[in-house]
């Protein structure tokens, strides 16, 4: 099954990989035709009853295959008001072609005479809420035709990941859904048919433009909403904990707190104003910061732990003991990943190794993408955690979904595209599912390098890379 949100972004995907939403909207009009041929002989009268959104334009071209028929159409709205270029486009084609076209201005006064199937394509899936004129009066209509009713992708009015309608809703008889199942149409008393319209099945394991979408926030949000990320790192290392902690903020977080050995402090301060910086007793983390971490980090979106933190035996019984005692959400890099195998935690990890870190965590890996995936997601279903294994191809996986991100370029090799990385993974997991910030994450990481490699060749740094993230993160970004 896939959510409404997660369609949109797979409907967008495929598009990025060269299969049109006109294409795509050709074929779904086409499995609706079919459903509408399964349920009436030619000859019957057929009214469809079709919204302003591409839900209505799968019903435009529906009409279009179906001349056998005693054939309305009822366009709820005038033609100009048509949300999308698609759907007025193959309005444009019935009315050059002369169907039986209409216009609906008033709903209330809808008349579908007495048709043997009602073709429902008023609203589809990711409207929630009750409906209102010309929506309502329209659906009324709809149910109380004495005909077969046939949904396009969801029944108008039934949220389609719920099933739920707030209000009243198209008592549908026949559902033609598109791809993949909807969580919503699982109990409906109606005949479910999932159509494939030649989504290929790159548009859900690739990353890409659509998974952006799902990335927001609230316009009445407040400051920490949107991300309040600690990160514990320094020590042997200073830039590494102050790359991570500036990508927090150039993915949409709102406060970036570092908590590091007061050996660095100052000039992690210097890197970044921005930075709340909370010094530690001594040149690197050891157990006796525990405490002090754990309070620091209560009440946090998300947490980072591992840039700039060495080895050091102390320093990774720390982690050890800090991971044991944490139940949030942490995004685990570098040396720090070396306790997670070994420590029984309530915490929601997010690991981001490359694949020789990978290998150390007991993971097996392989030149071949396709093979280190099916081992990554081996691997994550045995660890119960997030795995973000980075490469040319970044494999993320949960132990049950897997994602594969292709952006990038060998430009990334130079130091401090990981620690952007573990920030930018923990500013999306605090406004996302732990999966989706890792998938997000990479592919969003990734762009910022091709951006800058688009513009500056490989000569780019990590810290450059920061200025890019705002940009690669948007969805009509055209790299």
């Amino acid at each position: 099954m896939i959510s409404s949100k997660r369609m949109a972004a797979v409907d967008e995907n495929a598009a990025a990989l060269g299969v049109p939403r006109k294409q795509l909207m050709e074929s779904s009009g086409n499995a609706v035709a079919r459903a509408v041929r399964e349920a009436a002989e030619p000859g019957a009268s057929v009214a469809v009853v079709a919204g302003r959104g591409n839900n209505g334009g799968d019903a435009f071209v529906a009409a279009r295959f179906l001349d056998g028929y005693d054939l309305t159409v009822h366009l709820l709205g005038r033609p100009e008001t048509i949300s999308t270029t698609i759907a007025e486009e193959n309005w444009d084609a019935l009315e050059a072609a002369d169907y039986d076209a209409r216009t609906v201005t008033d709903s209330r006064a809808l008349d579908l005479g007495n048709p043997d199937v009602v073709v429902d394509a008023v609203l589809g899936t990711g409207v929630t809420g009750s409906l209102r004129d010309p929506e309502a009066s329209a659906v009324g209509a709809i149910n109380d035709a004495d005909a077969v009713v046939v949904s396009v992708d969801v029944p108008t009015g039934v949220d389609a990941d719920t099933g739920e309608s707030d209000g009243i809703a198209v008592e549908a008889d026949r559902v033609v859904t598109f791809h993949d199942a909807k969580p919503g149409l699982a109990d409906l008393d109606a005949d479910v048919v999932v159509a494939d319209i030649g989504i290929p099945k790159a548009a859900e394991l690739f990353v890409g433009p659509g998974d952006l979408r799902l990335v927001g926030r609230e316009a009445e949000s407040h400051k920490g909403e949107n991300g309040d990320v600690l990160v514990v790192g320094g020590g042997p290392f200073s830039g590494a904990p102050a790359l991570s902690g500036m990508a927090v903020l150039r993915t949409g977080g709102d406060l970036a707190n570092v908590a590091c050995p007061a050996s660095v402090a100052e000039a992690i301060k210097g890197y970044e104003p921005d930075l709340i910086v909370q010094p530690l007793d001594g040149d690197h983390l050891e157990p006796d910061h525990v405490g002090d971490l754990l309070s620091m980090a209560e009440g946090k979106t998300a947490i980072v732990i591992g840039p700039g933190l060495g080895d050091a035996d102390e320093t990774l019984e720390a982690v050890r003991e800090f991971l044991s005692a944490f139940d949030g959400t942490a995004i685990v890099d570098a040396d720090a990943l070396r306790a997670v195998p070994e420590v029984d935690t309530d915490a929601t990890l997010i690991c981001t190794p490359h694949q020789g870190e990978f290998a150390e965590m007991g993971g097996e890996t392989s030149d071949d993408w396709r093979e280190r995936a099916d081992l990554v997601e081996e691997f994550a279903g045995d660890l119960g955690h997030v795995l973000l294994v980075k490469g040319a191809h970044d494999v993320i996986s949960d132990g049950e979904r897997t994602r594969v991100s292709r952006s990038g370029n060998p430009g990334m090799t130079v130091g401090g595209t990981g620690d952007v990385l573990a920030g930018a993974t923990a500013a999306l997991a605090s406004v996302c599912d732990p999966f989706e910030a890792a998938t997000i994450a990479a592919y969003a990481n990734g762009r910022a390098g091709d951006l800058l490699f688009e513009a500056r060749g490989y000569g780019f740094t990590a810290s450059q890379m920061l200025s890019e993230l705002p940009l690669a993160l948007r969805s009509d970004t055209d790299v």
